[in-house]
């Protein structure tokens, strides 16, 4: 017994440790991971973006299809709990909170990242030439262009590779360490099949010539073929990282299948205001408070050990939220206060059960043990029922793109497991390890009298 439960406290010692070193953590980053808060946008405002279609009768498949590629690149961007969801027949709402340059990450969503390699025909073309190509003839003009016709734009260029070739895989951040300047932002590249025969083949010929890299019909850059990329793969030299880091979104994370242009983008300030969310902050605390004298009050020794446990469940759970990570948004600090009640009732059961077997005669290590056993079966079954509820809120959030529901759902669902840890494991240790300190004579630490119960039968 005595060996089990110290390997019990080293555990928790260990698990809340990390917790401690996680939260308090003066870097932002713990083993290897952004361990940084993050606010949602009704907490800290941020960006809201409508995208449109620019082509007419797009079918709902491929608003879907586009709404999952926006989803996979704002992901990216290290942005949670946004809202990416369809409105009407050609449009999207996107919703950002707390992004550090909202431009760039705009422009990482509205291009469709097809990305080609074309014959130039011996011309360098300035960066940022809209141009016409023969896999994308068409292109659609935004609303900042002069061009009101696509044959304005000049010949078609041919197209060397296809944008469908392209291995996301091995889109990689990376420096060029070629050219004049050396070392710049670069995005490492790999083309598969055709494309990738193409252009060894095209490479090979024409040494010393330009070359365009465009991106959805734009010139990224026109370098001179230095040599034959004769395995299909390079890099695209960029200006900044800041321009680095949207044309590796825009490739790695899937070509749009439909071109989107932005409706309306303005910034959203916070629905809750600095004072609602200090407000809300001292609520929370008022309220753990008064349920912890409660439990003293009422449960006494274990009660007090029982706070302790919430305590340690207070500091994994925010552990976790940090590490995962897990954006905050207010439903979901409601559903890590739901969690927190459950706890308590967790304890609540276990603690009414030992006051009965103690009043039935047994001594109180005994009643103890008797009190988890006869209790873990209620405490699972409606821990398992709010899992399960969890997980539904979880999908349906995911189907439907209501993140804030999933929000809810991830931080009720997490907190049902802590619980059960410091609930069944961090209180029982803690007890197992107190009771061999007093008698019992001393069991009104415990809050039971065994005098007032009718009972008399004593049960070991």
């Amino acid at each position: 017994m005595r060996s089990r439960e110290v390997t019990s406290l080293v555990l928790i010692l260990l698990v809340t440790g990390l917790a401690i070193w996680i939260n308090l953590a003066p870097n932002e980053t713990v083993l290897g991971r952004d361990v940084r808060f993050r606010l949602g946008l009704d907490l800290q405002g941020g960006v809201q973006v409508l995208l449109r279609t620019s082509e007419a009768d797009t079918p709902r498949e491929d608003l879907e299809t586009a709404r999952g590629v926006i989803e996979r690149r704002v992901n990216a961007l290290g942005v949670g709990e946004t809202v990416v969801q369809l409105a009407g027949n050609d449009r999207i709402i996107v919703e950002l909170p707390g992004v550090d340059n909202p431009d760039e990450a705009v422009d990482s969503l509205r291009g469709t990242g097809r990305l080609e390699f074309v014959d130039s025909q011996g011309q360098y073309i300035p960066e940022g030439t809209l141009i016409r190509t023969s896999s994308s003839p068409d292109p659609s003009l935004s609303e900042t262009t002069t061009i009101t016709d696509v044959t304005q734009l000049g010949p078609i260029f041919q197209s060397i590779t296809d944008g469908a070739d392209l291995d996301t895989n091995a889109v990689q951040p990376a420096f060029s360490q070629t050219g004049v300047a050396g070392n710049r932002p670069a995005v490492a590249f790999a083309f598969r099949g055709a494309s990738a025969t193409s252009l060894a083949s095209f490479t090979a010929q024409n040494v010393g010539q330009p070359m365009c890299i465009v991106l959805d019909n734009r010139v990224v850059s026109c370098p001179q073929i230095n040599a034959a990329l004769t395995d299909g793969t390079g890099v695209i030299e960029v200006s900044s990282e800041g321009e680095r880091d949207t044309i590796l979104n825009q490739l790695k994370y899937g070509a749009l299948p439909v071109p989107l242009v932005i409706e309306t983008s303005r910034s959203v300030t916070a629905t809750l205001g600095q004072e609602s969310v200090e407000a809300s902050v001292v609520a929370g605390i008022v309220g753990l408070t008064v349920v912890a004298l409660f439990m003293i009050l009422f449960y006494r020794l274990p009660g007090l050990l029982a706070t302790i446990a919430l305590i340690v469940y207070a500091l994994i759970s925010f552990a976790i939220y940090r590490f995962i990570p897990i954006t905050l948004t207010l439903p979901g600090i409601a559903g890590f206060i739901l969690s927190i009640g459950l706890a308590v009732d967790a304890n609540v059961l276990i603690f009414a059960r030992l006051r009965e077997e103690y009043r039935r005669g047994r001594n109180i290590r005994n009643a103890l043990e008797r009190g988890f056993e006869e209790s873990w079966p209620a405490i699972r079954d409606s821990s398992v029922s709010t899992l399960i509820t969890s997980s539904v809120l979880f999908m349906f959030g995911s189907s439907f793109g209501v993140s804030i529901i999933q929000g809810f759902a991830l931080t009720l669902g997490l907190g049902i497991i802590v619980s059960l840890f410091t609930a069944v494991v961090v209180t029982r240790t803690f007890l197992r390890m107190a009771i061999p300190l007093f008698s019992d004579r001393q069991t009104w630490l415990f809050g039971v009298d065994r005098h007032s119960s009718s009972s008399t039968a004593t049960v070991q």
